[in-house]
């Protein structure tokens, strides 16, 4: 799998582990940045990623800023995303499994690296289940195509 991976100022350290993790699964990592502690924009950088994943670049994205949030919030902006923050592993399983979540954000902040690991590696893991969860996201991109 080709993960597309971006970040803030705040997650420089973080993501370096969480990209060498990824690559330890056997998964590619193209990194769009920041790998510069001086403060930055994180929108942007949820943009880029965003944007990947939609023109399939890349087959998912990971973000990390300080919360998670901000970055999350940027990239659900992007027609076709479907964002998901997370702090513990069943909640990033059950966004792939029900909500077809196609880019995860957390919070360097928020956890440590090693809990990282686990929410990244459950979420990677997960796959979509369909059925009625297919008719619930259909429902969440009619809302999309709507507003």
């Amino acid at each position: 799998m080709k993960i597309g991976i971006g970040n803030d100022h705040v997650a420089v350290e973080m993501k370096k582990e969480i990209v060498e993790y990824i690559k330890s699964l056997g998964h590619e990592v193209i990194d769009y940045g920041t790998n510069s502690t001086e403060s930055t924009d994180y929108p942007k950088y949820a943009e880029i990623v965003a944007k990947a994943v939609v023109n399939k670049e890349v087959d998912c994205g990971i973000l990390i800023c300080g919360t998670g949030v901000g970055m999350c919030i940027a990239a659900n902006k992007v027609k076709g995303i479907r964002a998901v923050v997370c702090s513990e592993p069943y909640s990033a399983k059950l966004s792939k499994e029900h909500n077809d979540t196609n880019i995860l954000t957390f919070g360097a902040r928020v956890i440590g690296p090693e809990l990282a690991k686990m929410i990244v590696y459950e979420w990677l893991n997960a796959k979509f289940l369909g059925e009625r969860h297919k008719r619930r996201v259909d429902l969440i991109c009619d809302i999309e195509n709507r507003c």
